[in-house]
């Protein structure tokens, strides 16, 4: 079939959630493929993901085993997956054993089976697994030609059946330059599994894959009882158009504070909460999700240091009720606190719930939480994937809220750690100051990108009802070191 004047190739699902994407929309049909990587790193659970999501009783999967494990062993522990489909064995899946022919016939009685085999049952699918140890057992300097023979020969015959075809091998990765396998394989994925520290992380690379745009780099994978789950590095940056908001303003819940940023927060916009312990922050954000939730606009609050029973129990504290519209759906609260994720996982999890939701708000309950939750090889670039996650759901024409904790000092004013406000659009200081023996807290507005706003600083309490904000503290000075001093002028 052509198009345009070109041969069109048919793309293929992977049956492996954002594995498409990373593929450029799917795998080429006929292709011929190799899944690489050491042992537990997912390769088998990769290739079954692929052949259940394929496979048909008028085009079945052919699943070769060599000198692996068996068949039986291999399904007991591959059946525990969701993607796991019993009623296809022995009809749309069926599985052969080499072992026995190998041992007895060498390589060429291997070839004589497969190609038995797939010319008596026309399949849709080939899988040699593991075929790196067919080649063990022949390696040395007599058997280079024999081995680099018969690797042609079944290239050949795998490609001339039109199927889509698999050899599964644990390969170094020097093997690159010189294998002859690399070089017929249309399409090579590329499995790794790395400890860092007590946390375990999963990669892949798709390193060759002819016809088609993928996504180049690595990309970090998760194997849940779905089978593995792919992340994509650009998740949520291509294939979709930035949304354009409105640039209406959205209320924070706090008159005052809406107030004092030139009538509240603009759409689509990125607000920072930056303060020390006990300053209110999480309060804050609490009061902006629910005023969203009363104007109709649905949200989500991703928590990392209390669970989502014990958030909605504090929020209730202060009259508001997070409980309900958790019910109803119109509210999400995700908790994600492993210590091995990556900012993809969690982009992911945000990009679901917001599908679910229709969600207009994002709290994220705090950067410094979200920061511990991940793997330590992925805290060495957090402000590169935080500036990932934040343009990608802000072009989603949402509005984030994020807090941040700061250490307080008495000697000097930072707006935040990280070197991370040029991330936002909007920064909001919260901070403890002493004043006639007491420690209270003021508050300011430091930054809103392209939109006035008062240069106040007003002194606020926690009470029963929220955040109360009161009058500018008009009769002190160098109140943002700290310790001000009072002035003579009591000028509003």
């Amino acid at each position: 079939m052509t198009q345009n004047g070109k041969v069109k190739i048919n793309k293929l699902p992977s049956g492996v959630l954002g594995l498409d994407e990373i593929l450029g929309g799917g795998l080429p049909e006929f292709s011929f493929n190799i899944i690489a990587g050491a042992p537990g790193c997912g390769k088998t659970t990769l290739a079954h993901q692929f052949m259940f999501a394929n496979a048909t009783e008028e085009r079945p999967a052919l699943y070769f085993t060599v000198l692996g494990e068996p068949a039986l062993k291999m399904l007991r522990y591959q059946q525990q997956y969701t993607f796991f489909e019993v009623e296809k064995l022995n009809n749309a899946v069926r599985f052969v054993n080499l072992s026995q022919v190998l041992i007895d016939g060498g390589l060429e009685a291997v070839l004589e089976e497969i190609g038995k085999q797939v010319n008596s049952l026309n399949p849709g699918i080939v899988i040699v697994d593991s075929f790196r140890s067919v080649l063990r057992s022949k390696t040395g300097p007599a058997n280079e030609i024999e081995v680099q023979g018969f690797m042609q020969r079944l290239a050949l015959l795998l490609t001339s059946c039109e199927a889509t075809t698999f050899l599964i091998g644990e390969y170094a990765e020097s093997e690159l330059q010189d294998n002859p396998v690399f070089t017929v394989a249309d399409g090579l994925f590329w499995l790794y599994q790395t400890v860092e520290r007590n946390s375990v992380v999963r990669k892949l690379q798709l390193m060759k894959l002819r016809g088609q745009m993928s996504v180049p780099g690595l990309h970090t994978f998760r194997i849940t009882e779905g089978g593995l789950q792919a992340f994509s590095r650009t998740l949520g940056l291509t294939g979709k158009k930035r949304k354009v908001p409105a640039r209406k303003r959205l209320s924070s819940g706090i008159p005052a504070l809406d107030e004092m940023m030139g009538g509240g927060i603009p759409e689509g916009d990125s607000l920072l909460i930056a303060g020390a312990s006990g300053t209110g922050k999480s309060l804050l954000a609490t009061q902006f999700i629910a005023a969203g939730i009363r104007a109709g606009e649905p949200g989500i609050v991703a928590v990392f240091e209390e669970r989502p029973d014990e958030y909605a129990g504090r929020a209730s504290i202060f009259g508001l009720d997070l409980e309900t519209p958790i019910r109803d759906g119109t509210l999400e609260v995700i908790y994600l606190r492993p210590l091995d994720l990556s900012v993809d996982e969690m982009m992911q999890e945000l990009l679901d719930a917001v599908k679910r939701t229709d969600a207009k708000r994002l709290v994220i309950d705090s950067l410094a939480g979200f920061e511990m939750a991940l793997a330590p090889g992925f805290r060495a670039d957090f402000r590169e994937s935080l500036y990932r996650m934040i343009f990608a759901l802000t072009g989603l024409g949402i509005t984030i809220l994020s807090t941040l904790e700061m250490e307080e000092s008495f000697t000097e004013f930072r707006f935040s750690t990280y070197s991370i406000s040029f991330l936002t659009d909007d920064i909001i200081r919260l901070r403890y100051v002493e004043i006639d023996g007491q420690l209270r807290k003021i508050m300011m507005v430091v930054k809103m990108r392209g939109a006035a706003h008062s240069p106040d600083i007003r002194e606020y309490e926690i009470t029963a009802d929220g955040v109360t904000i009161g009058e500018r503290l008009a009769n002190y000075s160098e109140l943002i070191t700290g310790i001000p001093h009072k002035t003579e002028s009591s000028g509003n």
